[in-house]
Order: C-alpha cells, then structure tokens, then sequence
C-alpha cells in the first residue's frame, strides 16, 4: 500500500466519524427558583460515557452522535429526568431543561440546622443530626444511647465524648456542652449532663457540633456541643402514645446471674401538642420501672459500712416526668410572644462505681462501690421573643433550676441554678446574606452539700457572666464565612477568679450544589466546677479527693472537611470526610491513686488534676444514603468510621504527688499509666466504627440493624493496678479489686449489634421488637463497669 493511499483512508474513515456527531447543549434550572443549577449530569441513556456538566452559568454542551436518543439528566435534591432528542449532523441542537425538587431527598437532607438555620451542608463546622423518627424506632428510654450509636461520639458511663476529647470523670465537669432549646442541660455544681432530664417525647432534632464551639454554645463546649430542640404544635393537633415493656436476659455464663425474679423493663411515653387560638400548647412526660442488671454488693465478711447494707430489690431504679410548654402570641401584636417550659422530674437509681469481681461478680457491685440516689429536680425557663420590623429579633430567656439528691452514705446535696440569656439576631437585607447574632449571659449556682466541704463549708458558690458575638456572610451563594468572639469571666466563692476571650472563624466554599469544602478554627475554654475543686468524699474503700489548685482548661480546634452529595437514579446521599487536631492546656483528667499519706480518709481513690499539655489527631469518616424502591419502600444506611490520636504533651511533667506504699510519690504520665509507650491518653478507644441499615417495605414494615466496634482501650490508670494489689495483699480484711487480668485477656475491640422490627397499620398504629445487644455479649468499656447484657423490648405506638 503507498503511503498516498494510507493517508486517504485515514481521512475518509476519521472524516467519517467526525461527521456522524451533532452537539447538545442548553441549560438546566431548578423549576421551583427558576434559578440555574451547577454539576448536574446530562448524559446518554444507552453510552453514559457520553455527556457533560452543567457550568456555573447552568450551560452544558457536548458532542454526541447523530440520530435519536434518550437523554438522562440527575443531580442531587431534584428529581431526575429522561427526554428524547434527535441530534443532526454538524448542528447544534438546543435543550433547556427544568428540574423538579425532590421532597423526599430534601427532606432526608437538607435540614436546618444552627443558630443561622442554614443547611447542614453550608456549614463550616462538623455536625451531625439526629430525628426523632430514630429515637421512636429504636425505642430510646435516655438521650445518651442515640448519641452513643453516632459517628464521632461515645458516651462512656454517661461522660459524653466527642472525638475523643475527654477521658472518663462519671460525667463530672463535662467538656461538651448540653443545650436544650438554648438552655444549659448540666447540673451547676458538677457540670453533669442531665440524660434523664431531656424530654425525649417531644424532640424535633439533635444537633452535635465536633470541635471547640464556646462562641455560641458557652465555656463547658470545650471539645464540642449537643444542642436538642423540641418540637412546637403544627397546624393540626398531635397525640403520640408509647407503651413499652421488656426484659433483660441472663448472661452467657449463667453463673453471673443474680436475679430469681423476672428482670422487667416497663414504660409508657406521651405527648400532646396543639394551637389554641393564640397559644401553643405542649405536654409530655414518662414513667419508666427497670429492674436492673446490676445487682447489690454481695460482701460477705468484707462489709465495711452501711451503704452496702441492703438487697437486691433496693438496685431497681423508676422515673417519672412531666414537661409543659406555652407560647403566647398577641392579638394585636404579632411580632411580641411569650411563655413559659417547665419540666419536673422524679428518679430513683443507683450509681455504681465498680463491679464486684471480673468472674461471677461482673454484674454486682463492688462493697462500698455504689450509692443509691432518690433525685428530684425541676426548672422554670420564662422566655419573651419580639421580631422588629427590618428582620431583627429579639430574645430574652431565663432558668431556675433546682436540683435536690439524698444520697446515702453522707453523699446527699442541693443545688440551685439561675440563669438568663439575652441575644439579638438580625439580617440585614442591604448586604445579602449577611447575619449577625450577638448576646449576653449571666448565670449563678448555689450549692449545698457535705461532700463539697474540701475548703471547710458545705456551701459554695459559682458565678459566669459572658458576652459574645457571631458573624456570617455569604458571598454570592457560593463562599461562606464566619467569625465570633465570647468574653468569660468567673467568680468562685468570692475568692478565685478568672476570665477569658475565646474566638473562632470558619469558611465554606461551594464547590458544585452537591459539594462544599470547609475549614474551621476554634478556642475553647472551660473553668472547673465546684465539684471538681471540692468534693470532698469516702465511698466504702474509695475516696474522691478535694483539689482547690485546680486551674480552668483551654483548648483550640483545627478542622477541614468536604461533604460530597451523590445520585445515582434511586440512590442518593452523601458522603462526609474531615479531618481535625485538638490541643487542651492543663488538661483536667480524673485520676486513680493514694492521695492520703494517713489512710484515714480513704485508702485510695479519685481526684481531679491537670496533666499538662496534650493534643489530640483523627479523621472523621462517614457515609449516608437511601436506595428508593418506590415512593413507599427503600433502603437507608449509614457508616462511620472515627480514628483518633490522643497524647500527652508532657510526659515527664510531676503534676502531684501520691502516697503509694514504697513509691516513689512522683505522679507523671509516665510514672501513672499502664502503657506510656505511645503516650496515649487514659480511657480513649483509637478506632470506633458506627453503622446502621433498614429497609421499609410500603411504609409498613421496616426492618433494622445497627452496630458499634470499639478499639480496646490501650491505657488506663496504673493506680488500679497498685489498688487490686493492695485490696489483694490485706490478708482478706478487704474484697479484692479484680481488672488486671480482665483487661489483659479481652478481646483487642467490642462489636455490638442491636436489631428492630416494626408493623405499622391503620396510619396510627405501630408494633414494634427492639433488641439490643443481640449477640449477647459481656463486655466492659470503662475500667470496673460492666456493661448491659441482651435487652428485648415490645413496643406499640399510638399516634392521633
């Protein structure tokens, strides 16, 4: 063949194909806003290799082959399209399409969220969000279970920790923030998060921010914040009824067992909402009886005092509460309402510090290791909102909270916590899209208790004023920014005091509808509570030690993320990546060791101090997605993964002194922990991984399983160690602590499944069998507590 001819082919045959295409092109609007969309997807039914994306204009053009075709457009939050369209050779064929939004897809995701009430994926902050759809299905009976099965958060004996932020404190001084409806959720003088209390019946959402957010959610959101909102009367009125009863089944090995009754869980849950002419009208409560699967202490000849004195039955724990809401709004002036919640609480229980023995024992408590508690606590929260004409509003809010606990064994206490809130929030229209919020606060707490008498009175007294500021814009819908600032300051009894500037600032660029990019940086701070300073209190063998030195905690957040939307025909969801660095200063941990050189006040036993410097490193990963069958049937899951670094700064620095027997009374991180090689910090778990999936058929049946994998816990106070010695080496005056060998011989990481199965039927009516723990395991988190075994639960919801 001459090279003349070869060229020839060449041409004919690439002329050819040139000459077969025709290009598409157009442009793609949302048809509700008529406003263009960027990213969506145009490509061709039968070749989907074929097509392109819309620009920032909302124009999309490419080359296609001539003839007819079947054109298929999708993009996230609008319902996806197919067209015919015939392409002609050589010309441009014009296309403009309107997408519909999909109600079902913006209603799984875009949610509002904030105190700006933007979309979730606008934000420049990690959050997640919680319905209370899946507190229903799941059969919640406490706020701190959900929060526990949600990426980035672990509840370790009622301590909530958001990326491991925190160690283990029995949820005293906690260093996230709990708020419900603006309102601080923890007691004034522990800083405990107050589970029990949250109306769960009446939750619209839940909101967790990841990462230092003092600015806005105030000085205990050291390592992050969870925000719950109730819910208010829609325009018709609502009625939700929830009977549940079930049982706790009898460990793997039968010789745990303690009970010979039946070990029942019983409940009922109600609200009711509704407009009444100019008011919203609102109530709700619970009663909930438990058995328990703790039994009392069993100790024989090693009775030490009487707080061991008693019987199984006295183990089993009832609450009952009521919440009540009002709104007014006037007649003659809409813009000014007013109201009052009030929620009042009733809860006997018992709180456990440690587990008899890691054998037989695993589920009794440990002589002198548990207190029973009889709790009654309530809370006036007035509030006035008024809305100024040029988009201002104006809000006035205010707490008394009084909580009264008799305790045995010397540990009763009172206090009182009165707070009020004032914060302005405006639009201004002349700069789109530019918000400001901007308050003050000033809260007082008075406690009285024997167990706060570390500086020789049982009455104490905590006082905070603040003020604080955000700011957002958003240029031309595609780049976000905010920035805050929150002045603190503290008065303890007259005698310390402290104050601080905490500031924050965060970016959000829209990449494509479906993609944002963030980055945030925040301070946190927190100073410690009076419990933290003072207690002052033995516990049969245990003590917790008074530390009037404590100094407050400091810390500042690092993050950058991307949020990627997907949607491929029926599935669709998100995928959500970010990774993060947290640095405290003077770390408040809660440690074990001999603080007495008498032994007269205790043995040994707990105290509060600050460690020094540490940081802590991860990522958070997740994905979230739903595969539509149909309009009434689909599948919904979710998969997170969490991995933390958590380390000590200052490993050599003596931050105390102990009194051992034979120590050497230095009380570093190296000289306290079990494994300082890699300097982890006490009671984090490295790994989690959270999941969950369900599949409803027609809106009757729905189908669930989820699923927890912790990493073992690689260090832990070396003191419990020197503790199992010495209760081992009395000569049998006192029970032996037994953890070591426990610790040592566990699995390297703890998987629990929960399983769901409910029938709903007539539109009101829903049955339901919630088990958790499936499998059944026995299993252990914090260092001494046992952990819950199979639970089985039959639920049946009435909703009018």
């Amino acid at each position: 063949m001459s090279l003349r001819l070869f060229f020839i082919i060449i041409f004919l045959v690439f002329g050819n194909l040139y000459a077969q295409n025709g290009t598409l092109k157009g442009v793609i609007k949302d048809a509700s806003t008529n406003e263009t969309l960027v990213g969506v997807n145009v490509y061709l039914i039968n070749n989907i290799t074929t097509g392109g994306t819309t620009n920032i204009n909302g124009e999309y053009s490419f080359s296609c082959p001539v003839g007819q075709h079947e054109i298929g457009v999708s993009f996230i939050g609008m319902v996806s399209d197919t067209l015919n369209v015939v392409i002609v050779e050589n010309q441009e064929t014009d296309i403009n399409i309107l997408l519909q939004p999909d109600a079902q897809i913006l209603e799984t995701f875009k949610v509002e969220v904030g105190k700006f009430n933007k979309r979730i994926e606008d934000l420049t902050v990690s959050m997640e969000v919680i319905k209370p759809s899946v507190i229903e299905e799941k059969n919640i009976r406490s706020i701190e279970t959900i929060l526990d099965q949600t990426p980035g958060v672990n509840i370790l004996d009622g301590e909530p920790q958001i990326r491991g932020g925190s160690g283990f404190t029995f949820g005293i001084g906690s260093k996230v923030a709990v708020i419900v409806d603006d309102m601080p959720m923890l007691s004034g003088d522990a800083g405990r998060p107050l589970w029990d209390f949250v109306p769960l019946e009446n939750i619209e959402q839940i909101e967790i921010i990841k990462g230092a957010s003092s600015v806005l959610s105030g000085a205990s959101a050291l390592s992050g914040s969870i925000h719950i909102r109730t819910a208010e009367p829609g325009m018709k009125p609502s009625t939700k009824i929830s009977l549940y009863s079930g049982f706790y089944s009898a460990p793997q090995d039968t010789l745990m067992k303690w009970w010979d009754d039946y070990p029942y869980i019983h409940g009922l849950n109600f609200s009711h909402s509704e407009k009444i002419g100019n008011l919203n009208f609102v109530i709700g409560g619970m009663v909930n009886n438990d058995h328990g699967y703790i039994g009392a202490p069993n100790p024989g000849k090693f009775v030490l005092d009487t707080i061991t004195d008693f019987e199984d039955s006295q183990m089993t724990s009832e609450k009952v509460r009521v919440n009540l809401g009002l709104k007014y709004y006037l007649k003659n002036f809409e813009n000014l309402n007013f109201g009052v919640n009030v929620n009042a609480m009733q809860n006997s229980r018992n709180l456990t510090l440690a587990w008899n023995d890691d054998s037989t024992g695993f589920y009794r408590a440990y002589p002198g290791g548990v207190i029973l508690e009889n709790q009654i606590m309530y809370n006036v929260d007035p509030f006035i909102n008024f809305l100024t004409k040029n988009n201002g509003k104006h809000s006035l809010k205010g707490r008394v909270l009084i909580t009264n606990n008799q305790m045995n064994n010397n540990q009763s206490n009172h206090s009182e916590l009165y707070f009020i809130d004032y914060q302005y929030k405006k639009e201004f229209q002349q700069f789109k899209d530019l918000e400001l919020i901007i308050g003050t606060s000033y809260s007082k707490v008075f406690s009285k208790a024997s167990l706060y008498e570390g500086r020789g009175t049982p009455y104490n007294f905590l006082e905070n004023s603040s003020a604080y500021t955000e700011l957002r814009k958003t240029f031309k819908e595609v780049l976000s920014v905010s920035v805050g600032y929150r002045r603190e300051a503290y008065w303890l009894n007259d005698q310390n005091r402290d104050d601080a500037q905490i500031f924050r600032g965060g970016l959000n660029l829209k990449i494509t509808e479906g993609t944002n990019l963030r980055a945030s940086y925040g301070q946190g701070y927190r100073f410690p509570t009076i419990a933290e300073r003072y207690i002052k209190t033995a516990v049969g063998s245990f003590g917790v030690f008074d530390n009037p030195d404590l100094k407050p905690e400091k810390s500042w957040n690092l993050e950058a993320g991307i949020r990627q939307g997907y949607k491929v025909g029926k599935f669709y969801g998100y995928v959500d990546v970010a990774g993060f660095r947290q640095e405290y200063e003077n770390t408040i941990e809660y440690l074990f060791g001999f603080w007495d050189s008498t032994y007269t006040f205790a043995i040994a036993g707990f105290k509060f101090l600050n460690t020094g410097k540490s940081r802590v490193t991860g990522i958070d990963a997740s994905i979230v997605g739903t595969i539509s069958t149909n309009k009434k049937s689909g599948i919904t899951f979710m998969i997170a993964y969490t991995y933390i670094k958590p380390i000590t700064l200052e490993p050599d620095v003596n931050f105390a002194k102990d009194f051992k027997p034979g120590g050497s009374g230095e009380f570093s991180y190296n000289a306290t922990s079990t494994d300082s090689t890699q300097q982890i910090l006490n009671y984090r778990f490295i790994k989690t991984f959270k999941g969950d999936l369900s599949y409803t058929f027609r809106k009757i049946i729905t189908i669930g399983v989820s699923g927890r994998y912790f990493s073992k816990i690689d260090n832990y106070d070396k003191a419990i160690v020197d503790f199992e010695e010495v209760t081992t080496n009395t000569g049998g005056s006192l029970q032996a602590i037994k953890y070591v060998d426990y610790h040592k011989n566990a699995a390297p990481e703890v998987v629990i499944l929960d399983a769901r199965f409910s029938v709903a039927f007539q539109k009101k009516h829903k049955i339901s069998v919630i088990v958790n723990n499936f499998m059944n395991e026995t299993y252990s988190l914090r260092p001494l507590k046992a952990e819950s075994m199979r639970t089985t639960m039959f639920q049946y919801t009435l909703t009018i």
